[in-house]
C-alpha cells in the first residue's frame, strides 16, 4: 500500500458527535418545514344551493299515471322524461314525452306536466304538446325553469308520416299561473 503524500487531517474522520449533529440538524429542518404548510386546495367547487324548502320532495314519477292521450288497443309509453322546479316553489315538477306504443309507423307525441298530488300521487296538471297535433319530439330537457324542445312536423296530409319535413323549436315557462310558449331565438322551419 502505498503511503499518502499528505499527512492525515484530523477533521475527516468521523465520531459519534458528528452523527448527533447531522441529526439533529435534520430534526431541526423537519419541523420547521411542517410549520410553513401550503394553504388548503381551492380547487373544489362551492356546494350547490340548498333548495328553498327544507324538505323538498322527489320529482313525481310516471308510473301509473293516466295521460291523457288516446292509443286504442295499445298502451301510452314514456319515450322521455326531465325533471326540475319549474314554478319556483322549490318542489320539482317531472316532464314527460309520451306517445302511443305503436307496432309500426311514427306515433305523435304529447308533452305533459306532472306535478305531486296532496296525496302523494303524481297528476298531468298542464299538456304542453298535444299528440292530435301530430308532432313528434326531439332534443327535450328542462334547463333554468323551463321546458324545451324541437318539434318536428309535417307541413300538409301528404307528407309521409315517416320523414317530418318541418322543425320548430320551442321553449315554455311558468307565468302568472300558466305555461307560456315561447320560440326561443334561432329556430327555424326546414
Amino acid at each position: 500500500m502505498q503511503q499518502s503524500a499528505v499527512p492525515e487531517l484530523a477533521h475527516t474522520h468521523t465520531r459519534p458527535i458528528h452523527w448527533v449533529a447531522t441529526a439533529t440538524a435534520v430534526a431541526g429542518v423537519m419541523a420547521f418545514s411542517s410549520l410553513l404548510q401550503p394553504n388548503s386546495a381551492t380547487a373544489a367547487q362551492a356546494a350547490p344551493a340548498r333548495p328553498k324548502q327544507a324538505h323538498a320532495a322527489a320529482a313525481p314519477g310516471t308510473a301509473g299515471v293516466d295521460f291523457p292521450i288516446t292509443c286504442g288497443p295499445v298502451k301510452a309509453v314514456v319515450q322521455k322524461k326531465a325533471t326540475g322546479d319549474l314554478d319556483g316553489d322549490g318542489n320539482p315538477e317531472t316532464v314527460a314525452v309520451v306517445h302511443c306504443d305503436a307496432p309500426m309507423g311514427t306515433p305523435p307525441d304529447g308533452v305533459y306536466v306532472l306535478t305531486r298530488a296532496s296525496d302523494g300521487k303524481a297528476r298531468v296538471v298542464a299538456t304542453l304538446v298535444d299528440p292530435k297535433k301530430g308532432d313528434t319530439v326531439s332534443d327535450f330537457a328542462v334547463r333554468d325553469g323551463a321546458v324545451v324542445a324541437k318539434l318536428l312536423g309535417y307541413s300538409s296530409d301528404d307528407v309521409p308520416r315517416c320523414c317530418p319535413d318541418v322543425t320548430d323549436s320551442a321553449k315554455w315557462q311558468w307565468k302568472n299561473g300558466a305555461f307560456v310558449r315561447s320560440t326561443p331565438a334561432g329556430s327555424h322551419s326546414v
